[in-house]
């Protein structure tokens, strides 16, 4: 049997780490296996508030663990460690996204604590974590969204060092129960970037108010609003332009989970697929005979093998990120953009396979497919992270320098630099290592080499017919642009992740060969641009490829993918 590249809550066994984080990772998969599957849905289905696995969360000290940076912890168990917290992103992902979510906006509203210089409230924050609460990140707003240009959260000078606040927020996970909400506003009497504010609120102060939660869901996403709240030096956490700098630098540190709980999702969805299909006879067939039902089960499976170690690697790059070596501000929206458009068509391939049987309550496929389509669209949206992308694509394809090679980065260290980020500014000089000797280390695996050529030619059109001044302002334009650079730097992780654990070279031709063939429908969709010229249009289709087939490969794929039937069930 081929060794198995997806969680598997029955034979899940962390060894790479130390024996604490062994304990509750363990622990948290038990906990919920015994819980069981009728539960799960069932909690799911009538939208109850997540109290017993945050009363489990307390019990083991899961959150205080996992999310207490050294520098305010109270011992080598505690620590910022961004490997055992993706592990755990796709643990709770793989149970519910609204367990992840509970989880994922306490990261949230911990990243502006975390950055401050204000000790009694980075005290307060560990008290509190030690005490099994949850935190919240008041940032949007229901008029302005993100925009934090525009914040509305309003704070007067009380004329003794502290100020009274007022204003709302909207679409605040965890707003109902946090013990301590990370808030921005501005001055009333300061104008400009040096007006902005980060404060730590209680949500359970009388001058907070709840107002509702903003969605049908498990998830608390509330609307809360702050009536002349009192806000004592304390608990002002930053001020001016180092509020702002907070607040994009948590979104840093927090979009990264989205991929990894987006796997999760992905892994607990495939069982359920591939066990159905294998045993629904149809026409005197299993369901998996017919060939377009192996071809769309397949391609689901290396997707989601491509997610996985993209974003294994993408770990390795944001442990061991520094003043000197920025890197990760590309691939971090690579995770949230990338990763999670894969999670939606993974599911979207197996719905196509299972049809009817993914509407089913009994099932937790039919939340996946709900949930899945949450993940793109949080902590800025797939265009807001393409825009962003963007940025880095001259520097990364046509202009690398020397840089260390990054090891794995599976080691009990604190990954303390997310807290001191600095200014979030200055992306246009973060430089890259050069992409193509992982390209190169598989050139003999056909479709990498067939994907390489594609590449390659992505090189050509930024130096020979790179959107002109115009073009420059046409963000559909750009965007398909955006989604082909994606591709390149999509396959470089997978490649260099592919090396350091000697994966199968069968998946990973098969992976690149979905690869040139979504690098080539985006080569179409760009030919089709409104605006995009004659020379434009002949280079798209002079990169579209066609993938190199090989039976015996799929075949061998097939089996992988075969094996999964029956592999795991949640016990009732």
């Amino acid at each position: 049997m081929a060794t198995p590249l997806l969680f598997n809550p029955h034979t899940y066994d962390p060894t790479h780490f130390d024996a604490e984080t062994r304990r509750l990772l363990r622990a948290t998969v038990d906990w919920f296996e015994d819980r069981g599957k009728r539960r799960l849905i069932e909690d799911y289905r009538t939208r109850a508030w997540l109290g017993d696995f945050l009363a489990f969360a307390a019990k083991e000290r899961l959150f205080a663990t996992f999310l207490t940076p050294a520098s305010a912890g109270e011992g080598p168990e505690q620590r910022w460690d961004t490997a055992r917290i993706a592990a755990l992103n796709e643990i709770l992902g793989f149970y519910g996204l609204d367990y992840w979510y509970a989880w994922q906006v306490t990261i949230l509203g911990l990243g502006p604590v975390w950055q401050s210089e204000n000790d009694a409230a980075r005290s307060r924050a560990a008290d509190l974590l030690s005490q099994g609460e949850v935190f919240a990140f008041g940032l949007s707003e229901k008029s302005h969204g993100a925009d934090i240009y525009s914040t509305d959260m309003l704070l007067e000078p009380d004329g003794d060092g502290g100020f009274r606040a007022g204003g709302s927020k909207y679409y605040i996970g965890n707003g109902n129960a946090a013990g301590l909400v990370s808030v921005f506003g501005r001055r009333t009497d300061v104008e400009g970037p040096d007006g902005y504010v980060f404060f730590a609120a209680d949500s359970r102060h009388p001058a907070y108010h709840l107002v509702k939660n903003v969605v049908d869901s498990s998830k608390y996403v509330s609307e809360f609003r702050l009536e002349d709240y009192p806000v004592a030096p304390e608990d002002v956490l930053h001020t001016g332009r180092a509020a702002f700098d907070a607040a994009l630098n948590t979104v840093n540190v927090g979009k990264f989970n989205l991929c990894t709980a987006s796997i999760g999702i992905c892994e607990h969805a495939m069982y359920e697929a591939v066990t159905h299909a294998q045993n629904r006879i149809l026409y005197g067939r299993p369901v998996t005979a017919f060939p377009h039902v192996r071809r769309e089960l397949t391609d689901a499976y290396v997707r989601l093998v491509g997610m996985k170690l993209f974003s294994d690697r993408a770990v390795d790059y944001f442990r061991s990120a520094g003043p000197e070596d920025r890197r990760y501000l590309l691939f971090n929206p690579m995770t949230k953009m990338k990763v999670t458009t894969e999670g939606e068509k993974v599911i979207d391939l197996m719905w196509d396979v299972i049809a009817a049987k993914g509407f089913e309550k009994d099932n937790y496929f039919s939340q996946a497919a709900v949930e899945i389509r949450g993940l793109p669209k949080l902590e800025g949206t797939v265009h807001v992270n393409l825009a962003l992308i963007l940025k880095f694509m001259r520097n990364h394809l046509l202009d690398p320098v020397e840089h260390a090679v990054v090891p794995t980065r599976l080691d009990a260290a604190d990954d303390d630099f997310l807290f001191r980020q600095g200014p979030a500014r200055g992306l246009g000089s973060v430089r890259f290592h050069d992409w193509r000797p992982a390209y190169d280390a598989y050139a003999e695996v056909p479709n990498v080499a067939r994907f390489r050529e594609q590449a390659d030619a992505l090189c050509e059109f930024v130096t020979s017919v790179a959107p002109d001044e115009k073009q420059s302002r046409d963000l559909d334009f750009l965007l398909s642009v955006g989604q082909l650079f994606a591709l390149v730097v999509h396959g470089q992780l997978i490649l260099e992740q592919a090396r350091l654990t000697d994966l199968d070279e069968s998946v990973l031709d098969e992976l690149f060969s979905v690869l040139v063939r979504d690098f080539s429908g985006h080569c179409v969709e760009l030919h089709g641009k409104d605006s995009a010229t004659e020379r434009q249009q002949a280079w798209a289709l002079a990169a579209v490829r066609r993938p190199v087939v090989d039976e015996a490969r799929s075949a061998r794929v097939w089996q992988r993918v075969e094996e999964l039937s029956g592999a795991y069930e949640m016990a009732e």
